[in-house]
């Protein structure tokens, strides 16, 4: 993946939003099959290092040495909420994640964790229903978000922020 945008842009993204995600169906944790919750996992933990262990080298490899780099968590990545407990442990993994790395990464670099807030998609109506429509759309959310995401510096990073 990582080698198909250099071959297409000719250098790494100044700006990559890392937002593998999905959800469980809602269940008491003993109640999640291991291959729901291995899914969870691995889409959002481990896709999310994924990108950081093939971009990250990408990003050493210029004389710049500087990139931003935004991991999606969720507010459920801060706190805990019933029937969705691997979302929530997968969350507050890109939470821990996204500290450690920023300890590893040298000046002109960033990583932050995003909570992008309550947004009225699939993934909110599996777990709200009907009621996820009274949220905001992802159209009105993304204008938000970019603003945000294109004025993050270096010194946002290892923050945990909130759209």
């Amino acid at each position: 993946m990582a080698r198909i945008v250099m071959d297409k842009k000719g250098s790494p993204p100044d700006v990559i939003v890392n937002g593998a995600g999905t959800i469980n169906k809602n269940n008491k944790m003993w109640e999640v099959p291991s291959q729901e919750f291995d899914l969870v996992m691995d889409t959002n933990l481990k896709g999310t290092a994924n990108v950081l262990r093939h971009f990250i080298p990408l990003i050493l490899s210029t004389k710049s040495q500087e990139g931003i780099i935004v991991n999606m968590s969720s507010g459920w990545g801060r706190s805990g909420a019933a029937l969705v407990a691997p979302y929530c442990a997968s969350k507050w993994a890109i939470e821990g994640l996204t500290k450690s790395v920023a300890k590893e990464l040298p000046q002109g670099m960033a990583v932050v964790a995003l909570n992008p807030g309550v947004i009225n998609t699939d993934m909110l109506a599996s777990c709200f229903g009907a009621s996820a429509s009274l949220y905001q759309s992802p159209e009105s959310w993304a204008l938000k978000a970019a603003t945000m995401i294109l004025n993050l510096t270096p010194a946002d990073n290892g923050a945990s922020l909130s759209v």
